[in-house]
């Protein structure tokens, strides 16, 4: 096997209301801080919890939710003026996937003199970045854990891949009562997405025995969380088991890789700013029936980890019912079926699968993959 490296960087605290108690933990990395939050957070009261806990401790913040529609990098450039002004100690995250790596990549250029474009084209941050602390409020975040920060060029709309320092996120905590504000089919989408990146780490060609134990553990929570337990020993609410399925997928992703649904759907939402989490549920059925064909004891396994199939069930069999035990979720959920019910082409989607084959993440993809394979893909699924 090749050899296993895991850099333990950030310390991870996942419990109920722990956002409220995030105050003491700043203190050590400085008093005046940026806080970059999905704008809906602010409707929603979510961001008052976070603020109270600032203000309890007398530490200096202002709030950043520019988020808008435009290209990542055109707010990194925003948000890296604002911070270099304000002389500030670290960037609070406060939301999804978005406000995440926008943060992330405000830390890790912070105290560079180049422009953002050459790191987005391939530079290496020299310099040491500020520290960050991740708040994330919908249940996973693939890269949180990573060195690297997946950003939409606002040059050619579509994703690149930053690398940065090693050691920037400090602390991520998993408040399980924030998704609270989160709508049912908001809800449904994200942990069927969750699930999928748990499966895609398993079938990775990156995989290893770590990323493995996150992943079935993984799978094995969510199933509770979806289906509830078969007896009355997991008595755990649904919203903890969702943030801690979410937790291990994210440490699976990080020390194995994502897959073909999440590949696709960055690239789809970085052209076409179409909802991740559903073009990642549209996609993921199809991935699992693709990834039987040669890998269907590991499919097979997740699936009898679920409970979806039985033990004496034939990998075939455990496989097709993992796949339409997918199919079902989305039907009941009432989410969109087909990439086609999204209002987009396959024109369209054709320099989204490009895009995708450009970057170095079909290299950890279940089998080789091409631009061509990943639009086969697509259309078997629009």
């Amino acid at each position: 096997m090749a050899d296993f490296s895991f850099k333990v960087s950030p310390n991870i605290l996942l419990g109920s209301y722990s956002a409220s108690r995030i105050g003491s933990s700043l203190l050590s990395y400085g008093t005046k801080f940026m806080v970059i939050l999905d704008p809906i957070l602010r409707e929603n009261g979510t961001s008052e919890k976070i603020t109270k806990a600032l203000d309890d401790k007398k530490i200096n913040y202002f709030l950043f939710d520019e988020l808008s529609a435009a290209g990542d990098s055109e707010i990194l450039g925003r948000c890296l003026k604002l911070a270099r002004e304000a002389h500030i100690h670290g960037v609070i995250a406060v939301g999804g996937g978005k406000p995440i790596s926008i943060a992330r990549a405000t830390c890790a250029l912070y105290n560079e003199i180049h422009d953002l474009y050459d790191f987005l084209d391939g530079s290496l941050p020299q310099t040491a970045p500020l520290p960050l602390i991740c708040i994330p409020t919908t249940i996973r975040d693939a890269f949180v854990f990573t060195d690297t920060i997946p950003l939409v060029d606002a040059r050619s709309s579509t994703l690149k891949l930053l690398k940065a320092q090693h050691g920037i996120s400090k602390l991520v905590l998993f408040d399980p009562t924030l998704t609270a504000t989160l709508t049912e089919n908001q809800i449904d989408s994200m942990s069927l997405e969750t699930l999928c990146l748990a499966t895609e780490s398993y079938l990775s060609q990156r995989e290893n025995f770590f990323s493995d134990m996150m992943a079935e553990k993984a799978v094995e929570i969510l199933g509770y969380a979806l289906e509830g337990s078969q007896t009355l020993t997991i008595t755990t609410p649904k919203e903890e088991l969702l943030s801690e399925g979410g937790c291990m997928a994210s440490l699976a992703a990080a020390t194995s890789s994502v897959g073909i649904a999440s590949l696709l759907s960055m690239c789809i939402n970085a052209r076409y700013k179409i909802s991740r989490s559903l073009v990642t549920t549209i996609l993921f059925p199809y991935m699992v029936e693709e990834c039987a064909k040669f890998k269907a004891d590991r499919v097979a396994e997740l699936a009898k980890k679920m409970n979806i199939a039985q033990s004496e069930q034939s990998n075939e069999d455990a496989a097709k019912a993992f796949a339409e035990y997918i199919r079902q979720k989305i039907a009941k959920a009432n989410l969109p079926a087909r990439i086609k019910d999204l209002s987009i082409s396959l024109e369209q989607l054709a320099l989204a699968a490009e895009d995708a084959g450009q970057l170095d993440i079909v290299h950890s993809l279940p089998r080789s993959m091409n631009s061509d394979d990943l639009f086969a893909m697509i259309k078997t699924a629009f």
